[in-house]
C-alpha cells in the first residue's frame, strides 16, 4: 500500500472527506503488505523469546556477576515495569510522529541496549541495559498492531494478519527455552541478549521499503505532564501489585498500590479536560473496544495467575527443573497457536463474538480439568487441562485484537492498541497476584508443619511450597519427607481452587463475549474500513 494514501498533503476538506467514505474502496492487501507482515512479525517473535529465555539464564549471569536477590529481581522486573508504564506514551506519540517511525527508533535502541545487556560486566550495568530495553520494547507492540491495521482494510484479510501477529507472539513462548538452551549449552549467558541483533537490523533494513508510514495529520501537542502522570501511576500499581504476589501484604506494596491509584484517578481527571489526551477515553464509549479491553483484561488476569502455579507446581511438586518445566508447556503454547490460526478463519464466516464465547467455554472446561490434577504423577493431567485451556484462549485474543483495530478510528489506531496491551498487562499482573493469593491461603491453611521444627524453620515451611522444600531438604528422612508431601497436598489444593475461579470467570467471560459482541458480523459480511460509515460494522458507538 503506497505510504502518501497514508499521509495526505493537503488536509481534505469535511465534504471531500465524506465523499472518500462513501464511495472509495481500498485495494486488498499485496505482496508488499503481506512481507511487510512478515517483518512486523520478527520483533514480536523476539520480544516473546526474550521474556522466557531470560529465566534460564538467570543462574549462570547471577554467579558470574554476582548479582544479590535484589538485583536478580530488578533484572527480571525492570523490564516489564517500562513496557507497562509506557505503552500508552508510546502507543500516541506514534500516531504523533509516525508508528513506523516511531519502530525504527525503538529498533535501534532495542538493538544497542542488546549489547549493553550481552556484555554487561555488572549487576547494575545489566539492569539499566535491561530498562533500556523496556524503553524501546514498548514502542514495538503498539507500532507493529497499529501497522497491521493500516496495511490490512479488508476485514476478512485483517483477521488473518492479525492471527498470524499473534501466533507469533505466541511461537516465540515455543522458540524461546529450545533457542535459550542451546545457547546456553554452548555459549555464555550473554549470547541470549545477541538473539536480538540480527532481528532489528533486518527490521531497519526492509521496513522502509515494505511497511507504510501512517500518522494522525491533525495531532496536537503531547502533553508532557500526562506521560509524567501516566508513568508515575502505572509503575508504583505494578511494582506494588508484584510485590504483594511475590511477599504478601506489606507496608511498602500497599502503599505503591495506593499511591498508583490516586495518581491515575488524577491522570483521568486530566484527560478529560484534555483537547488533546495522551489517553482517549472516548474509545471506552465504542461498545466492541470496551469489551475487548475486558476480555483482555481478566484473560491475562486468568494466564497469568494459572501460569504461576502451574509453573510451581511442575518445578516444587513434581520436581522438575526450570528448562523441563518451560520444554512441557511448550506443547500447551502450540494448543494456543492452533485455537488463533483456526479462528481467524472461523471468523470469516461466523460472528467472532460466537466464535470467542465458544472458546471461553472450552478454556473453562480446561480449568475444571486442572481441578482433578493429582498431587503426584499429575503431569499428564495437567497438560492436557492447561493445553485445552489455553487452544480456548486463542480465538479470544486474535479476534479482540482484530475487532480492536476494526473498532478505533485509523488515527487512534496506536494509541487504541497501546491501551489494551497495558490492560492486559495489569491483567497479569493482578492475577498473579489474587490467584497466587488465593492459592497461598489454601496453601498455609492446609499444610501440617512438624512441631519439632524451630520456629524461623516453621515459618518458612508455612509460608510456601518453596520454602517448605527447603526445609525438608535439611531435615532430612523420614521428617522432612512428611513435611515435603504435606506442602505437595496443600499446594495441590490451592491450585485446585484457582483452576476453580478461573473456569468460573472464563465461563462469565464467554457470556460477556456472547452477549456485547452479538452485533459484530462476520469478516465476509463486514464493508472494508474506508467505506463504513460512520455508524456501521465495528465502529458503532455506544453512549454510556
Amino acid at each position: 500500500m503506497d505510504s502518501s494514501a497514508e499521509t495526505p498533503a493537503a488536509s481534505p476538506t469535511a465534504e471531500q472527506q465524506a465523499e472518500q467514505k462513501a464511495g472509495e474502496a481500498p485495494g486488498r492487501a499485496g505482496r508488499r503488505e503481506w512481507s511487510g507482515l512478515a517483518v512486523l512479525a520478527l520483533p514480536t517473535l523476539l520480544l516473546s523469546v526474550d521474556l522466557s529465555v531470560l529465566y534460564l539464564a538467570l543462574p549462570h549471569l547471577a554467579a558470574d556477576l554476582d548479582a544479590s536477590s535484589t538485583q536478580q529481581l530488578w533484572i527480571i522486573d525492570v523490564y516489564g515495569f517500562l513496557v507497562a508504564g509506557l505503552l500508552i506514551t508510546m502507543g500516541t506519540v506514534g500516531d504523533r510522529i509516525g508508528r513506523r517511525k516511531l519502530l525504527l527508533i525503538g529498533a535501534a535502541a532495542f538493538t544497542v541496549a542488546s549489547v549493553f545487556a550481552a556484555y554487561s560486566r555488572s549487576a547494575e550495568m545489566l539492569i539499566g541495559a535491561r530498562a533500556v530495553l523496556g524503553i524501546a520494547g514498548a514502542t514495538v507492540a503498539p507500532s507493529t498492531l497499529a501497522l497491521i491495521g493500516n496495511m490490512f482494510r479488508d476485514p476478512r484479510q485483517r483477521a488473518v494478519a492479525v492471527s498470524i501477529w499473534m501466533a507469533c507472539f505466541m511461537g516465540g513462548a515455543v522458540l524461546g527455552p529450545i533457542a535459550g538452551g542451546a545457547l546456553l549449552a554452548t555459549f555464555w549467558w550473554g549470547s541470549v541478549f545477541l538473539l536480538a541483533v540480527p532481528v532489528m537490523v533486518l527490521l531497519m533494513a526492509t521496513a522502509p521499503a515494505l511497511l507504510p508510514e501512517y500518522r494522525d495529520p491533525d495531532a496536537g501537542r503531547l502533553d508532557l505532564l500526562s506521560v509524567i502522570m501516566s508513568l508515575a501511576g502505572i509503575l508504583p500499581l505494578i511494582y506494588g501489585i508484584t510485590e504483594l504476589a511475590r511477599d504478601g501484604w506489606r507496608p511498602v506494596p500497599v502503599a505503591a498500590v495506593a499511591a498508583g491509584v490516586v495518581v491515575l484517578a488524577l491522570f483521568v481527571a486530566r484527560q478529560r479536560g484534555l483537547a488533546d489526551p495522551l489517553l482517549d477515553l472516548g474509545l471506552f464509549g465504542i461498545r466492541v473496544y470496551r469489551a475487548a479491553f475486558t476480555l483482555s483484561l481478566l484473560g491475562g488476569a486468568v494466564q497469568g495467575g494459572s501460569l504461576l502455579l502451574i509453573n510451581l507446581y511442575l518445578q516444587t511438586v513434581l520436581g522438575l527443573s526450570t528448562l523441563q518445566a518451560g520444554l512441557w508447556l511448550v506443547p500447551t503454547a502450540l494448543a494456543m497457536i492452533v485455537g488463533i490460526m483456526v479462528s481467524g478463519g472461523l471468523a470469516q464466516k461466523l460472528r467472532p463474538g460466537s466464535i470467542m464465547a465458544a472458546g471461553l467455554l472450552l478454556s473453562a472446561a480446561g480449568y475444571a480439568v486442572l481441578t482433578r490434577v493429582p498431587n503426584s504423577g499429575g503431569l499428564s493431567t495437567l497438560l492436557i487441562g492447561f493445553g485445552i485451556a489455553m487452544a480456548g484462549m486463542g480465538p479470544s485474543v486474535a479476534l479482540g485484537y482484530d475487532m480492536i483495530l476494526g473498532a478505533a478510528p485509523p488515527e487512534k489506531a496506536g494509541s487504541a492498541s497501546a491501551m489494551v496491551e497495558t490492560g492486559g498487562q495489569f491483567g497479569v499482573a493482578f492475577g498473579v497476584a489474587v490467584l497466587g493469593s488465593i492459592g497461598a491461603a489454601v496453601y498455609r491453611n492446609q499444610v501440617t508443619v512438624p512441631a519439632a521444627l524451630p520456629a524461623d524453620a516453621a515459618t518458612t515451611a508455612h509460608e510456601s511450597i518453596v520454602g517448605a522444600s527447603g526445609v525438608a531438604a535439611r531435615l532430612g528422612s523420614p521428617a522432612g519427607d512428611q513435611l515435603l508431601q504435606s506442602a505437595r497436598d496443600a499446594f495441590t489444593s490451592g491450585l485446585h481452587i484457582s483452576a476453580l475461579v478461573s473456569a468460573l470467570l472464563f465461563v462469565a467471560l464467554a457470556t460477556l463475549a456472547a452477549v456485547a459482541l452479538r452485533h459484530v458480523l462476520p469478516a465476509a459480511q463486514q464493508a472494508p474500513a474506508a467505506q463504513k460509515a460512520p455508524d456501521q460494522g465495528l465502529a458503532t458507538l455506544s453512549q454510556s
